[in-house]
């Protein structure tokens, strides 16, 4: 699969460009007819020349960045102008690694370079976890004999969020209400005290889902809008780690897998609770979800210094497809709608707690999540 699709260097030229040679790639744009066509669309427009480096950029595009200087990008790829973590690494160069085999604007522009007008949707994680959805067109476009690419951006990051909400919020909500709703009804049918318990337990645990899928969405909305207020108290590691447990063992979403906790030392640290129970529990749900049967579920801290490391591991296999699109907002292998859950580990881990969520996934060994943060 990875063959049929890789981007080659051909399309995407390693070589950074020096002042002459962006200076030059400039001035091939400098036709008025041209710019005013560019800056007539509304949408954010890069001009990119034959090596796929920026030589142009609109006021919209400008307005959008608005702490951003344009000259900076100009000479840059466009993973550079988002500030795409991949991009980002040291050595790494936008549209030659492994993460871009899946981006949209990498295979619309591949497509452009071919001659074909191409639209793709394109998911971007920023070096500050910022996670942003775009609609990209790459163009074909010669003039005076140089072949340029109009390449034109819309932020559709509301509208997937609006979508995730329809989709996964409130069709979430309304299962597990519906879940209660009829749990409510068979218990006036029922004389049996003993039957009534089990049923008056299990509509405890649905409501304790509901109030948690509620506030899940609330924390996620204020986190994104930049809002969200932390709550640092003391903690025991142990307490966390236990309450998952509970938890996610009765979950409707778990059709009997075991969790157990690691025999390990407990750590004793101050942060924010709530958001470490949030992000270890997207881990556990991630298990939980994973299609192996008969799987177990192990979640344990231990201490490294100053440090604390979680970690929630599984029996299942992540391909590498599905690999290398993890942690990107809406991105799930299950229905579509889905995939917040990874996307969250990072947006609360990283950029709130400060602290560092990553996983390693194997054949021969399974999947584990790891989130480690001060103590």
């Amino acid at each position: 699969m990875f063959e049929e699709i890789n981007l080659s260097t051909r399309d995407y030229p390693a070589q950074a460009l020096d002042e002459r040679q962006i200076s030059q790639s400039v001035k091939t744009i400098n036709d008025k007819q041209l710019i005013d066509f560019v800056e007539s669309i509304s949408q954010m427009v890069l001009i990119l020349d034959e090596e796929q480096n920026i030589v142009y950029a609109n006021q919209s595009f400008n307005s959008f960045f608005e702490n951003k200087k344009i000259s900076h990008i100009i000479g840059k790829k466009p993973g550079d102008s988002f500030s795409c973590r991949h991009s980002s690494v040291a050595g790494s160069i936008c549209g030659t690694t492994k993460f871009c085999r899946s981006c949209g604007a990498a295979h619309a522009i591949r497509d452009a370079v071919q001659g074909n007008r191409s639209t793709k949707e394109c998911k971007i994680l920023t070096v500050k976890n910022e996670a942003i959805d775009l609609r990209v067109t790459a163009s074909p476009v010669t003039l005076q004999g140089h072949k340029l690419t109009l390449f034109s951006i819309s932020d559709i990051s509301n509208e997937k969020r609006r979508r995730s909400l329809e989709r996964i919020f409130i069709h979430d909500i309304l299962n597990i209400a519906g879940g209660i709703s009829g749990l409510s009804s068979i218990m006036k049918e029922i004389d049996d005290p003993e039957e009534l318990k089990q049923i008056a337990d299990t509509i405890e645990v649905a409501a304790n889902n509901l109030v948690d899928e509620i506030q899940s969405q609330r924390e996620l909305s204020s986190a994104e809008r930049g809002d969200l207020t932390l709550h640092y108290t003391a903690i025991e590691t142990s307490d966390i780690l236990s309450q998952l447990q509970k938890l996610y063992s009765n979950h409707e979403l778990n059709l009997g897998k075991e969790i157990t906790i690691r025999d390990d030392a407990n750590q004793s640290i101050v942060s924010d609770k709530m958001l470490i129970k949030r992000i270890l529990g997207n881990m556990v749900k991630n298990a939980i979800e994973a299609t192996v049967p008969n799987d177990h579920i192990t979640i344990s801290c231990i201490g490294l210094g100053r440090k604390v490391r979680f970690e929630v591991h599984n029996q299942s296999f992540i391909p590498e497809d599905v690999q290398l699109e993890l942690f990107k907002r809406f991105y799930s292998t299950k229905q579509n709608g889905r995939g917040i859950g990874t996307y969250s580990m990072k947006l609360f881990g990283e950029k709130y707690l400060k602290g560092r969520v990553w996983f390693k996934s194997t054949a021969e060994e399974g999947t584990s999540f790891y989130f480690e943060l001060s103590a």
